[in-house]
């Protein structure tokens, strides 16, 4: 049996983590039998999470994970692609991930409503006078890598038209599809929902959420994935 390690869950989400919750989703999606445990982080082969703990092995990185188990459980979601969708898919994740994930950092860890909201859930993670010390690192160290990434160095009304634009482009993708290519999920699927979902349901009422919330065809695509493979809640 596959373990994943992964974070905690919060606010209506399996995971508060974007990539945690991309790879659980993909997990369901793939039928692939799976228990899930918090994440030790002395386990984490590339100090993040999630990781999986498989015949002994450990494995991280989301992406790595899935495509290490495409190869070993078989590709049933993206197999049947085109090489125009894949490359469709690819592009819509690498938005997501590579962009947007930056707007979701700065909601959560660097807006003050948002850090007066996130700061608890992580403080939790920790014994009391532990997490006291040293979440407030923590937060100067994600300012401190969204200034070396580049986006910390926009204005807060800059970066989050950037996150608009993420948001517009990936609604217009999706469309009145009900997943992102078509009929059927593939993994890709996985990615959108997780990062989509994790601004829709933290519960901070701010610009990015607000616009992400006009884009209907997003709401209803989230309502439909967090229905049929969440419906049960998590493992």
């Amino acid at each position: 049996m596959l373990t994943l390690h992964k974070g905690p869950s919060a606010f209506g989400l399996s995971d508060i983590s974007p990539f945690c919750l991309k790879l659980e989703t993909y997990l369901r999606m793939a039928g692939i039998p799976y228990t899930a445990k918090p994440a030790a982080g002395g386990k984490a082969p590339k100090g993040k999470i999630p990781f999986i703990e498989e015949d002994g092995s450990y494995l991280g990185d989301s992406q790595l994970i899935i495509e290490h188990l495409k190869r070993k459980h078989g590709d049933t979601l993206d197999g049947k692609l085109g090489a125009e969708d894949v490359a469709k898919g690819h592009l819509v994740r690498r938005a997501l991930e590579d962009s947007l994930y930056w707007n979701i950092l700065q909601e959560r860890w660097i807006s003050d409503e948002g850090w007066r909201l996130y700061k608890p859930l992580f403080e939790a993670l920790f014994p009391p006078v532990v997490g006291k010390a040293i979440v407030p690192l923590i937060r100067r160290g994600v300012g401190k890598a969204m200034h070396a990434h580049g986006m910390g160095r926009h204005r807060p009304e800059e970066i989050l038209e950037m996150g608009k634009a993420d948001v517009s482009a990936v609604a217009a993708v999706l469309g009145d599809k009900p997943f992102l290519l078509g009929d059927n999920p593939t993994s890709f699927d996985a990615a959108l929902y997780a990062f989509i979902a994790s601004i829709l349901l933290f519960p901070v009422d701010s610009p990015l959420r607000k616009y992400t919330q006009q884009q209907q065809n997003l709401v209803r695509y989230c309502e439909r994935i967090q229905k049929r493979y969440f419906a049960n809640g998590q493992k």
